[in-house]
C-alpha cells in the first residue's frame, strides 16, 4: 500500500533488502508485539543501528499498513518510494551499456505476485531491466516486492506508456524483440539468443497483445510435453530468461 509520499513494503526478505540496499529510504519499522525470536532481533538492531527505532505494533495496525490480504510475517517498513524509469532513461541505459543488453518485457501482468517472482527471476538471470506498461498492469507495490524477495532494490523497472512505440524504439538500437508465443516455430533452445535482446512475455490468460506481438522481430515457444497448454508467466519467464543466460555463456559454435 502507499499513501503517495511513502510506500509500505513487508514481510522479512523485503524488509531486509531495503535495509541492504537502500537504508536511506527507510523511514520507519514497524513490529509485531511480542515478536522476538533471532531474525527478528536482528533486524531490530540493524535498523537502530541506521538510526530507526523499531516500534511494536498490533496484528491490526500492520494489516492495515500492509494490506488486509497481505502474509506480512509480522514487519512492516515505510520507505520513500522511487520513481520507475520511464522510456528514455531506458534508451540512455542501452545507449550506456558495455555489453549486448538483454531486457524482460512483461505486456500486461496483471498479478503483483507474478510480477514480483518475475522480477526475482530478471535479477537471478542478470536483465538489465524489466519493462512493463504503466496502464492496466501490475506496478511494483508492497506485494510485488515481497514477491520479489528484494530483487525490486536491484533491477530497474521501466513503466511505459506505449509499450509497442518503445519496442520499435529498442529496435532502432539494434535490439532484437523476441515475443514467446504456444504457436511459435521455433523453440526457446533452437533459437538464436545471443544477441541484444528483448523478451517478451504475455500477460495472463491472454498472452501478448496483437501490437506487441507484431513488433517482435521472431517468436519463440516453450516446449511442452505433458497435456497442460501454457505455463504461469512467472516461471515461463525463468526458462526463457535462464535459456538466454546460457547461450550468453558458452562460445558460438
Amino acid at each position: 500500500m502507499a499513501d503517495g509520499a511513502r510506500q509500505y513494503v513487508h514481510g522479512l526478505h523485503a524488509v531486509e533488502a531495503m535495509l541492504d540496499r537502500a537504508p536511506e529510504r527507510v523511514l520507519e519499522i514497524w513490529i509485531a508485539a511480542g515478536r522476538d525470536d533471532r531474525r527478528m532481533r536482528e533486524l531490530k538492531r540493524r535498523a537502530e543501528a541506521l538510526g530507526l527505532r523499531a516500534q511494536s505494533a498490533t496484528p491490526r495496525t500492520l494489516e492495515a499498513m500492509a494490506g488486509s490480504n497481505a502474509v506480512h510475517q509480522g514487519i512492516v517498513a515505510a520507505i520513500r518510494p522511487t520513481r520507475p524509469w520511464d522510456e528514455s532513461e531506458l534508451l540512455a541505459a542501452v545507449d550506456r551499456l558495455g555489453e549486448d543488453p538483454l531486457l524482460l518485457v512483461l505486456d500486461g501482468v496483471t498479478d503483483p505476485h507474478n510480477l514480483g517472482a518475475c522480477l526475482r527471476t530478471a535479477e537471478a538471470a542478470g536483465a538489465h531491466a524489466v519493462v512493463i506498461p504503466r496502464d492496466r498492469a501490475a506496478g511494483v507495490d508492497g506485494a510485488a516486492r515481497k514477491a520479489a524477495a528484494g530483487a525490486a532494490e536491484f533491477v530497474p523497472v521501466v513503466a511505459v506508456t506505449n509499450l509497442a512505440r518503445t519496442l520499435e524504439r529498442l529496435k532502432e538500437r539494434r535490439v532484437w524483440v523476441a515475443g514467446t508465443a504456444a504457436d511459435a516455430p521455433d523453440t526457446i533452445y533452437s533459437a538464436d539468443l545471443r544477441r541484444p535482446l528483448a523478451l517478451v512475455l504475455g500477460g495472463e490468460g491472454s498472452g501478448m497483445r496483437r501490437l506487441t506481438r507484431e513488433r517482435c522481430d521472431f517468436l519463440v515457444r516453450i516446449p511442452m510435453a505433458g497435456r497442460i497448454e501454457s505455463l504461469n508467466v512467472s516461471v515461463a519467464t525463468g526458462i526463457a530468461l535462464f535459456e538466454a543466460a546460457r547461450q550468453r555463456r558458452e562460445p558460438p559454435g
